[in-house]
Protein backbone atom coordinates (compact mmCIF):
# COMPACT_ATOMS: atom_id res chain seq x y z
CA UNK A 1 0.00 0.00 0.00
CA UNK A 2 1.32 3.46 -0.91
CA UNK A 3 2.16 5.89 1.86
CA UNK A 4 -0.48 8.26 0.48
CA UNK A 5 -3.14 5.59 1.05
CA UNK A 6 -1.68 4.76 4.46
CA UNK A 7 -1.73 8.42 5.48
CA UNK A 8 -5.34 8.82 4.34
CA UNK A 9 -6.45 5.73 6.26
CA UNK A 10 -4.62 6.72 9.45
CA UNK A 11 -5.83 10.31 9.26
CA UNK A 12 -9.46 9.25 8.86
CA UNK A 13 -9.05 6.88 11.81
CA UNK A 14 -7.60 9.77 13.81
CA UNK A 15 -10.56 11.99 12.91
CA UNK A 16 -12.99 9.23 13.88
CA UNK A 17 -11.46 8.09 17.16
CA UNK A 18 -9.58 11.07 18.57
CA UNK A 19 -11.39 14.04 17.05
CA UNK A 20 -14.86 12.48 17.11
CA UNK A 21 -16.07 14.18 13.93
CA UNK A 22 -19.75 13.85 13.01
CA UNK A 23 -20.56 11.09 10.53
CA UNK A 24 -21.51 13.44 7.67
CA UNK A 25 -18.37 15.57 8.19
CA UNK A 26 -16.20 12.46 8.22
CA UNK A 27 -17.80 11.22 5.00
CA UNK A 28 -17.11 14.57 3.32
CA UNK A 29 -13.45 14.35 4.39
CA UNK A 30 -13.30 10.77 3.08
CA UNK A 31 -14.62 11.82 -0.35
CA UNK A 32 -12.25 14.78 -0.55
CA UNK A 33 -9.18 12.76 0.47
CA UNK A 34 -9.99 9.85 -1.82
CA UNK A 35 -10.28 12.29 -4.70
CA UNK A 36 -6.96 13.82 -3.66
CA UNK A 37 -5.27 10.41 -3.53
CA UNK A 38 -6.65 9.54 -6.98
CA UNK A 39 -5.41 12.86 -8.35
CA UNK A 40 -1.91 12.21 -6.98
CA UNK A 41 -1.91 8.65 -8.32
CA UNK A 42 -2.87 9.93 -11.79
CA UNK A 43 0.28 12.06 -11.64
CA UNK A 44 2.40 9.06 -10.59
CA UNK A 45 2.63 10.12 -6.94
CA UNK A 46 2.13 7.31 -4.42
CA UNK A 47 4.57 8.38 -1.70
CA UNK A 48 3.32 11.23 0.46
CA UNK A 49 6.88 12.43 1.05
CA UNK A 50 7.19 13.13 -2.70
CA UNK A 51 4.22 15.53 -2.85
CA UNK A 52 5.16 19.18 -3.42
CA UNK A 53 3.37 22.45 -2.83
CA UNK A 54 2.82 22.70 -6.58
CA UNK A 55 1.01 19.34 -6.55
CA UNK A 56 -1.36 20.55 -3.83
CA UNK A 57 -1.94 23.83 -5.68
CA UNK A 58 -2.66 21.90 -8.90
CA UNK A 59 -5.24 19.83 -7.04
CA UNK A 60 -6.96 22.99 -5.80
CA UNK A 61 -6.99 24.42 -9.33
CA UNK A 62 -8.51 21.17 -10.60
CA UNK A 63 -11.28 21.40 -8.04
CA UNK A 64 -12.20 24.89 -9.21
CA UNK A 65 -11.99 23.99 -12.92
CA UNK A 66 -13.63 20.55 -12.79
CA UNK A 67 -12.99 17.68 -15.18
CA UNK A 68 -14.82 15.01 -17.16
CA UNK A 69 -15.90 13.23 -13.97
CA UNK A 70 -16.43 16.17 -11.62
CA UNK A 71 -18.18 19.53 -12.04
CA UNK A 72 -16.31 22.67 -10.91
CA UNK A 73 -16.60 23.25 -7.16
CA UNK A 74 -17.66 26.48 -5.55
CA UNK A 75 -15.10 28.26 -3.40
CA UNK A 76 -16.72 26.96 -0.21
CA UNK A 77 -16.63 23.31 -1.32
CA UNK A 78 -13.10 23.60 -2.71
CA UNK A 79 -12.07 25.27 0.53
CA UNK A 80 -13.40 22.35 2.55
CA UNK A 81 -11.36 19.92 0.40
CA UNK A 82 -8.20 21.99 0.86
CA UNK A 83 -8.75 22.03 4.62
CA UNK A 84 -8.94 18.22 4.51
CA UNK A 85 -5.72 18.01 2.46
CA UNK A 86 -3.91 20.43 4.76
CA UNK A 87 -4.99 18.35 7.74
CA UNK A 88 -3.76 15.18 6.03
CA UNK A 89 -0.28 16.54 5.39
CA UNK A 90 0.06 18.02 8.88
CA UNK A 91 -0.94 14.64 10.29
CA UNK A 92 1.55 12.84 8.01
CA UNK A 93 4.39 14.94 9.40
CA UNK A 94 3.27 14.36 13.00
CA UNK A 95 2.92 10.62 12.30
CA UNK A 96 6.40 10.32 10.79
CA UNK A 97 5.23 9.55 7.24
CA UNK A 98 6.74 12.74 5.81
CA UNK A 99 9.47 15.16 6.78
CA UNK A 100 7.78 18.35 5.58
CA UNK A 101 4.30 19.74 4.95
CA UNK A 102 3.81 20.83 1.30
CA UNK A 103 0.20 21.94 1.89
CA UNK A 104 1.00 24.50 4.54
CA UNK A 105 1.52 27.28 2.01
CA UNK A 106 -1.68 26.54 0.05
CA UNK A 107 -4.61 28.61 1.27
CA UNK A 108 -8.26 27.72 0.67
CA UNK A 109 -9.91 29.94 -1.96
CA UNK A 110 -11.61 33.00 -0.54
CA UNK A 111 -15.41 32.83 -0.91
CA UNK A 112 -16.98 35.67 -2.88
CA UNK A 113 -17.80 38.66 -0.72
CA UNK A 114 -21.50 38.82 -0.08
CA UNK A 115 -22.92 42.31 -0.26
CA UNK A 116 -25.12 43.20 2.70
CA UNK A 117 -28.83 43.33 2.00
CA UNK A 118 -30.76 46.45 2.80
CA UNK A 119 -34.45 47.22 2.52
CA UNK A 120 -35.86 50.40 1.05
CA UNK A 121 -36.81 53.43 3.13
CA UNK A 122 -40.45 52.83 2.23
CA UNK A 123 -40.24 49.24 3.53
CA UNK A 124 -38.53 50.43 6.71
CA UNK A 125 -41.37 52.89 7.29
CA UNK A 126 -43.96 50.13 6.74
CA UNK A 127 -42.12 47.91 9.20
CA UNK A 128 -41.88 50.57 11.88
CA UNK A 129 -45.54 51.51 11.51
CA UNK A 130 -46.67 48.00 12.52
CA UNK A 131 -47.15 48.62 16.23
CA UNK A 132 -50.03 49.25 18.62
CA UNK A 133 -50.49 50.72 22.08
CA UNK A 134 -50.11 47.62 24.25
CA UNK A 135 -46.95 47.62 26.43
CA UNK A 136 -45.19 44.91 24.39
CA UNK A 137 -46.11 46.68 21.14
CA UNK A 138 -44.70 50.00 22.36
CA UNK A 139 -41.54 48.14 23.39
CA UNK A 140 -41.25 46.52 19.97
CA UNK A 141 -41.71 49.85 18.19
CA UNK A 142 -38.99 51.44 20.36
CA UNK A 143 -36.67 48.49 19.75
CA UNK A 144 -37.06 48.56 15.97
CA UNK A 145 -36.73 52.35 15.83
CA UNK A 146 -33.52 52.05 17.84
CA UNK A 147 -32.08 49.30 15.62
CA UNK A 148 -32.69 51.27 12.45
CA UNK A 149 -32.05 54.71 13.93
CA UNK A 150 -28.65 53.87 15.44
CA UNK A 151 -27.38 50.86 13.47
CA UNK A 152 -27.06 48.91 16.72
CA UNK A 153 -26.48 45.18 16.68
CA UNK A 154 -29.28 43.20 18.26
CA UNK A 155 -26.97 42.15 21.11
CA UNK A 156 -26.15 45.81 21.75
CA UNK A 157 -29.82 46.78 21.81
CA UNK A 158 -30.97 44.09 24.25
CA UNK A 159 -27.88 44.75 26.39
CA UNK A 160 -28.83 48.39 26.92
CA UNK A 161 -29.49 49.65 30.44
CA UNK A 162 -31.58 52.72 31.18
CA UNK A 163 -28.42 54.53 32.32
CA UNK A 164 -27.01 54.13 28.79
CA UNK A 165 -29.67 56.49 27.42
CA UNK A 166 -29.25 60.27 27.28
CA UNK A 167 -32.47 61.34 25.63
CA UNK A 168 -32.16 64.94 26.82
CA UNK A 169 -28.80 65.49 25.20
CA UNK A 170 -27.06 67.14 28.12
CA UNK A 171 -24.72 64.33 29.13
CA UNK A 172 -21.48 66.23 28.65
CA UNK A 173 -19.37 68.44 26.38
CA UNK A 174 -20.21 68.11 22.71
CA UNK A 175 -23.41 66.19 23.48
CA UNK A 176 -25.88 68.53 21.78
CA UNK A 177 -28.36 65.82 20.83
CA UNK A 178 -29.86 62.70 22.40
CA UNK A 179 -27.44 59.79 22.42
CA UNK A 180 -27.14 56.16 23.42
CA UNK A 181 -24.05 54.37 24.71
CA UNK A 182 -23.61 51.01 22.96
CA UNK A 183 -21.27 48.23 24.08
CA UNK A 184 -19.93 46.58 20.94
CA UNK A 185 -17.68 43.62 20.25
CA UNK A 186 -14.91 43.15 22.76
CA UNK A 187 -16.68 45.48 25.18
CA UNK A 188 -15.71 48.50 23.09
CA UNK A 189 -18.15 51.33 23.77
CA UNK A 190 -19.32 54.04 21.42
CA UNK A 191 -21.73 56.97 21.64
CA UNK A 192 -24.32 57.13 18.85
CA UNK A 193 -26.85 59.91 18.19
CA UNK A 194 -30.53 59.06 18.54
CA UNK A 195 -32.87 60.58 15.95
CA UNK A 196 -36.19 62.20 16.76
CA UNK A 197 -38.32 59.22 15.69
CA UNK A 198 -36.34 56.75 17.79
CA UNK A 199 -36.27 59.19 20.71
CA UNK A 200 -40.06 59.64 20.61
CA UNK A 201 -40.65 55.88 20.43
CA UNK A 202 -38.25 55.15 23.30
CA UNK A 203 -39.73 57.91 25.49
CA UNK A 204 -43.23 56.65 24.82
CA UNK A 205 -42.16 53.14 25.78
CA UNK A 206 -40.32 54.23 28.92
CA UNK A 207 -43.23 56.30 30.21
CA UNK A 208 -46.28 54.35 29.08
CA UNK A 209 -45.17 50.72 28.75
CA UNK A 210 -41.97 49.81 30.59
CA UNK A 211 -43.44 50.39 34.10
CA UNK A 212 -46.16 47.84 33.36
CA UNK A 213 -43.59 45.28 32.22
CA UNK A 214 -41.29 46.05 35.14
CA UNK A 215 -44.16 45.43 37.53
CA UNK A 216 -44.12 41.77 36.51
CA UNK A 217 -40.55 41.24 37.74
CA UNK A 218 -40.10 38.27 40.04
CA UNK A 219 -39.29 39.15 43.63
CA UNK A 220 -40.03 42.80 42.95
CA UNK A 221 -36.43 43.40 41.82
CA UNK A 222 -36.49 45.86 38.91
CA UNK A 223 -34.20 45.16 35.98
CA UNK A 224 -31.87 47.94 34.76
CA UNK A 225 -32.50 46.83 31.15
CA UNK A 226 -34.18 49.20 28.74
CA UNK A 227 -36.11 46.47 26.95
CA UNK A 228 -38.04 44.11 29.21
CA UNK A 229 -39.91 40.90 28.54
CA UNK A 230 -43.37 40.01 29.83
CA UNK A 231 -41.86 38.77 33.13
CA UNK A 232 -40.03 42.01 33.79
CA UNK A 233 -36.60 40.63 32.93
CA UNK A 234 -34.21 41.65 30.19
CA UNK A 235 -35.49 40.94 26.69
CA UNK A 236 -33.43 38.20 25.05
CA UNK A 237 -32.02 38.10 21.52
CA UNK A 238 -34.66 35.49 20.70
CA UNK A 239 -37.39 37.76 22.02
CA UNK A 240 -36.10 40.66 19.92
CA UNK A 241 -36.00 38.40 16.85
CA UNK A 242 -39.60 37.40 17.52
CA UNK A 243 -40.66 41.05 17.75
CA UNK A 244 -39.07 41.82 14.40
CA UNK A 245 -40.56 38.75 12.71
CA UNK A 246 -44.03 39.65 13.95
CA UNK A 247 -43.70 43.23 12.69
CA UNK A 248 -42.33 42.03 9.34
CA UNK A 249 -45.22 39.59 8.93
CA UNK A 250 -47.74 42.34 9.60
CA UNK A 251 -45.97 44.60 7.10
CA UNK A 252 -45.89 41.86 4.45
CA UNK A 253 -42.07 41.79 4.37
CA UNK A 254 -40.11 38.56 4.04
CA UNK A 255 -36.64 37.60 5.30
CA UNK A 256 -36.09 40.73 7.41
CA UNK A 257 -33.45 40.35 10.14
CA UNK A 258 -32.09 42.69 12.82
CA UNK A 259 -28.79 42.82 10.96
CA UNK A 260 -30.67 43.88 7.82
CA UNK A 261 -31.85 46.96 9.70
CA UNK A 262 -28.20 47.66 10.54
CA UNK A 263 -27.31 47.25 6.86
CA UNK A 264 -30.17 49.57 5.91
CA UNK A 265 -28.98 52.17 8.43
CA UNK A 266 -25.52 52.22 6.85
CA UNK A 267 -26.70 52.10 3.24
CA UNK A 268 -29.25 54.88 3.66
CA UNK A 269 -26.66 57.09 5.37
CA UNK A 270 -24.21 56.64 2.50
CA UNK A 271 -26.97 57.18 -0.06
CA UNK A 272 -27.68 60.45 1.74
CA UNK A 273 -24.08 61.59 1.38
CA UNK A 274 -22.54 60.55 4.72
CA UNK A 275 -18.77 60.03 4.81
CA UNK A 276 -17.75 56.38 5.04
CA UNK A 277 -15.54 57.06 8.08
CA UNK A 278 -18.46 58.62 9.94
CA UNK A 279 -20.51 55.52 9.17
CA UNK A 280 -17.57 53.39 10.37
CA UNK A 281 -17.65 55.13 13.75
CA UNK A 282 -21.43 54.84 14.03
CA UNK A 283 -21.33 51.11 13.28
CA UNK A 284 -18.39 50.50 15.60
CA UNK A 285 -16.21 48.87 12.93
CA UNK A 286 -12.55 48.56 13.90
CA UNK A 287 -11.45 49.02 10.27
CA UNK A 288 -12.88 51.20 7.53
CA UNK A 289 -12.40 48.29 5.10
CA UNK A 290 -15.29 46.53 6.85
CA UNK A 291 -17.52 49.54 6.25
CA UNK A 292 -16.44 50.01 2.64
CA UNK A 293 -18.51 47.01 1.56
CA UNK A 294 -21.51 49.34 1.86
CA UNK A 295 -19.99 51.70 -0.69
CA UNK A 296 -20.21 48.87 -3.23
CA UNK A 297 -23.95 48.73 -2.63
CA UNK A 298 -24.39 52.44 -3.16
CA UNK A 299 -22.18 52.43 -6.28
CA UNK A 300 -24.47 49.77 -7.75
CA UNK A 301 -27.42 52.03 -7.03
CA UNK A 302 -25.66 54.95 -8.70
CA UNK A 303 -25.09 52.81 -11.79
CA UNK A 304 -28.77 51.88 -11.90
CA UNK A 305 -29.87 55.51 -11.60
CA UNK A 306 -27.36 56.59 -14.24
CA UNK A 307 -28.40 53.84 -16.67
CA UNK A 308 -32.07 54.66 -16.21
CA UNK A 309 -31.77 58.45 -16.29
CA UNK A 310 -28.94 59.63 -18.52
CA UNK A 311 -29.91 60.04 -22.18
CA UNK A 312 -26.52 58.78 -23.41
CA UNK A 313 -26.46 55.78 -21.09
CA UNK A 314 -29.31 53.92 -22.71
CA UNK A 315 -28.39 51.15 -25.10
Amino acid sequence: MSTVAIAVRRYLDHLTVERGLAAHTLEAYRRDLNRYASSLAASGLVEISDVTTADVADFLAGLREGDADHPPLAASSAGRAVVAVRGLHAFAVADGLAASDPARAVRPPAPPRRLPRAISIADVERLLAMAGDAPAQRRDRALLELLYGTGARISEAVGLDVDDLDLVGVGGPGRACPTVRLAGKGGKQRIVPVGSYARAAIESYLVQARPALAGSARGGQPSPAVFLNARGGRLTRQGAWGALRAAADRAGLADVSPHMLRHSFATHLLDGGADVRVVQELLGHASVSTTQVYTLVTVDKLREVYAASHPRARG
